[in-house]
């Protein structure tokens, strides 16, 4: 169980440190090629949620992020064990939500910096951070976890 919230912990270290880097030797607005013009760092804030929705409206995101984070305590501890995909994918939800709500307690804005440019489209996605990239891989896990679930209870089922 311990290894598990080590994941969170991890999440929300690598999250805090590359957002205290942002802020500490870029310029608001700075961009520095990465991989031009496809992948580059943005300094850039964030005062609402994914892709800017709900700008400002942080008593939302206190009282909602404080719900989720017990969502994900209570699921991972009545729900998850001896489900390593559930675990893992609450666990990266859990140091996601964190990330992101260190940010609005302490800034009152989220810090993100990763911009991405998909090229076949030639659309730039919302600029992210390792919180938001966590909490991605996260959903994405847990859906697979889901899926392969009802698969497995649909064979015994059969």
């Amino acid at each position: 169980m311990f290894i598990y919230y080590a994941l969170a912990a991890i999440v929300i270290a690598i999250d805090q440190l590359t957002k205290w880097l942002v802020v500490k030797n870029m310029e608001l607005g700075e961009r520095i090629g990465i991989m031009e013009p496809y992948i580059s760092l943005l300094s850039h804030r964030n005062r609402g949620a994914a892709w800017g929705m709900l700008q400002g409206q942080m008593w939302l995101f206190y009282i909602v992020t404080v719900v989720v984070v017990i969502g994900l305590i209570y699921y991972f501890h009545k729900e998850a064990r001896g489900h390593r995909l559930f675990s893992i994918s609450l666990m990266l939800l859990l140091g996601g939500a964190i990330g992101n709500f260190i940010d609005r307690l302490l800034m009152g804005e989220v810090v993100d910096f990763i911009s991405v440019l998909i090229p076949i489209i030639q659309y730039n996605f919302p600029i992210f951070n390792v919180a938001d990239a966590a909490l991605s891989i996260g959903v994405a896990l847990l859906i697979i976890h889901v899926l392969l679930d009802e698969k497995k209870n649909r064979k015994k089922v059969s």
